[in-house]
């Protein structure tokens, strides 16, 4: 997996070693939480072989750390779960580093007014 300069240069060799095959798969489903994605488009994304990109999903399902229908993986919805799972911080750490934390009141700032149609199906 590829890192841009400004990560190599200010990120320490513990940080860079420490982010596992499984802790990048997880990363990378917990950023896009509101989508499901094939092996082969999760190896393309975060530039791994797609081989071990299936071991890594696969141990993760084993930890009920991802879920698995068809073809399609996505990250777990259970926080409790996922906030449990030392790799899932070590990579939530490094995701904000180099891309810096969510700021929640900027999200709820440009949040619509009306509850998406999804949501209100289900009331």
């Amino acid at each position: 997996m590829s890192i841009d300069r400004k990560t190599f240069e200010n990120a320490s060799e513990d940080e860079l070693e420490e982010l596992s095959v499984p802790d990048q798969v997880l990363g990378f489903l917990a950023a896009h939480d509101d989508r499901a994605f094939k092996a082969r488009e999760i190896a393309s994304q975060i530039g791994l072989d797609e081989g071990a990109v299936s071991t890594a999903l696969s141990r993760l399902k084993d930890r009920a750390l991802v879920e698995h229908k068809a073809t399609y993986w996505a990250v777990t919805d259970d926080r409790d779960r996922l906030e449990g799972y030392g790799g899932y911080e070590r990579a939530t750490a490094l995701f904000n580093k180099q891309f810096g934390e969510e700021n929640k009141r900027a999200w709820r700032e440009h949040a619509p007014d009306e509850p998406h149609l999804s949501v209100e199906d289900e009331q």
